[in-house]
């Protein structure tokens, strides 16, 4: 077979490798950016910007609040806990240069999962916004934490900022006596810490930037260790495989996706600063009305997010009075992007939605689709500078071209093992290939295609059915709004197909889907069960749960 056949199909102006070493760390690269576009627009929340020299002066008092005020050192651990707001770019951006390793944390954790994240991870301090510190004040004493900074989500916004620190205030004295083991402290107390104190570390690109936890859909969450190195050869490699799409200083990214997310984090957060570009951060997606306010406001040049974020909004009532003039594409991953949805995004808008494909544990793009309209709809396209990929059987074996097998990778934006779990970190690698779990195939071109998860395949009477392929056809039907596939046990063929299906159009009936089905689905791929639901478990950034369906 063809070494890296993907090579001949590189756009003109994508370069066939990047530079991972440009810059010794992340701080390198966000310092120059600071420097670059400090007078710029940078974050924009609930009709509040910052420029690029706001966020460098907060993010340095940051850094030196957490070195001089709380006295942690390199490489301790700090989470963060909060939705899309202006406090969080500031955040991250002074964890990291005060040389220390963030942990970003999903807002929305159960007690029992924040637990098991702190506790894995060992994180010394967080910041967190006072609406979810009920569920920290439950586990804060089986953990090492010791410092606790509260922020509020009108914080740094347009409100009344007195009531605002009082409110903060008054929040921490309820919660100290609560706290056997830690401080609490306001936002107010960490960006007017003193930033001529900041001792800036020394940083090497092994240096682990973020602990970044998996979504724990196939068991317990582990926390992929990404150094800086990791992010930054992402960054270059996004950025190149991007060509003379973007404009330094002249674009504006609509951000939807939680910046806790990896792909939010790499894509929207920081390659977006390399870039000087304008950030709107959206807080809450799922209110969509508000979403759709932002999105009229805000002449955006790109955005990202999931499928059913994209098939959320084609939904609204409001689209097609949107303006998508300014639009040079939208970028989707996270989840399988279904056909249906792209073809309508593409019909009603006149702009693509590019499909990529990574994980947590990849920094996290490996591959994507072309940006300059040679694309393959329903693939996850060509592997990025830099990035290999391959197909391989259950033994590690490659398997001839256009056959199913698990897809494995190497790159410099591939982690080098899970936080302190080097049993895990083994079962994960070929040698230096890392194995993603994904079930896909490759064509002469080079484009990949995913056909699904390998634990998520269904296996009827000796048959492999992969749910992903079954929810794109069954997508199709136009009274579909969302679908899922699992597989359920039967005595006659081990297992059959099981559909849960959200209606577009009421009258949508069970026989009307099965004929569907019937006619475009051959005889083993065919559901023998469909339920009807309002809708499905998702998780934080919208990929559907087909585990909870399971369950």
């Amino acid at each position: 077979m063809e070494a890296k056949p993907w090579l001949k199909n590189y756009p003109s102006d994508v370069p066939k490798e990047i530079d991972p070493d440009k810059y010794s760390s992340l701080i390198e690269l966000m310092e120059e950016a600071f420097q670059k576009y400090k007078d710029r627009k940078a974050f924009c929340c609930m009709d509040t910007w910052l420029s690029y020299g706001d966020v460098d002066r907060m993010s340095t008092a940051v850094a030196s609040f957490l070195q001089n005020d709380l006295g942690l050192q390199k490489g301790d651990r700090v989470a963060i806990q909060m939705p899309n707001l202006l406090q969080y770019p500031i955040a991250i951006f002074g964890v990291l240069r005060a040389g220390m390793i963030c942990v970003n944390t999903n807002p929305l954790y159960t007690a029992r999962e924040m637990e098991h994240q702190f506790k894995d991870s060992g994180a010394k301090a967080i910041i967190i916004v006072e609406n979810f510190a009920h569920n920290l004040e439950t586990i804060i004493s089986k953990t090492d934490i010791k410092d606790v900074v509260i922020t509020s989500i009108g914080e740094m916004h347009s409100f009344p900022k007195k009531q605002i620190v009082n409110f903060v205030v008054r929040s921490i004295k309820k919660m100290v006596p609560k706290y056997s083991l830690s401080k609490a402290y306001s936002w107010n107390d960490m960006v007017s810490a003193d930033a001529s104190k900041f001792k800036k570390p020394e940083f090497k690109p092994s240096d682990v930037a973020f602990l970044q936890y998996t979504g724990g859909t196939t068991g317990v969450s582990k926390g992929a260790a990404l150094n800086h190195r990791n992010i930054v050869a992402n960054i270059l490699q996004m950025l190149g495989w991007m060509g003379d799409s973007l404009k330094p200083g002249d674009e504006l990214c609509m951000t939807p996706l939680p910046l806790y997310h990896i792909f939010s984090l790499t894509v929207n957060l920081m390659m977006m600063m390399e870039i000087g570009a304008k950030n709107v951060l959206v807080t809450n997606p799922r209110d969509m009305k508000a979403f759709g306010k932002d999105l009229k406001k805000h002449p955006f040049t790109v955005i990202t997010g999931v499928n059913t974020l994209y098939n959320g909004l084609l939904n609204q009532p409001f689209f097609d009075s949107l303006d998508f003039s300014t639009v040079k594409f939208a970028f989707a991953g996270g989840m399988a992007l279904q056909q249906a949805v792209a073809k309508e995004w593409q019909q009603r808008t006149n702009s693509a939605i590019i499909e990529g494909y990574g994980l947590t544990e990849t920094s996290p793009v490996l591959s994507a689709n072309p940006f300059d309209g040679t694309d393959k709809l329903g693939t996850i396209g060509l592997p990025f500078p830099n990035t290999e990929m391959k197909i391989v059987d259950d033994n590690g074996n490659d398997v001839p071209l256009g056959e199913a097998g698990e897809i494995v990778c190497r790159g410099p934006q591939v982690m080098k093992e899970y936080w302190e779990k080097p049993d895990e970190t083994s079962q994960v690698f070929y040698g230096d290939w890392f194995r993603t779990g994904d079930v896909g195939v490759m064509d002469e071109d080079g484009f990949f295609k995913i056909v699904d998860r390998k634990k998520d395949m269904i296996l009827v009477s000796g048959f492999n059915v992969y749910p992903n392929e079954i929810e794109d056809v069954v997508a199709e039907h136009p009274k579909v709004l969302e679908v899922a596939a699992i597989g359920i046990p039967d005595e006659r063929s081990n297992e059959v197909v099981k559909l849960f299906v959200v209606r577009k159009f009421k009258d949508l009936t069970k026989d009307e889907l099965m004929e569907f089905c019937k006619n475009n689905l051959t005889g083993y791929k065919r559901p023998k069960e469909i339920e009807f639901r309002d809708d499905l478990p998702k998780s934080n950034v919208g990929k559907i749960l087909r585990r909870h369906l399971r369950e």
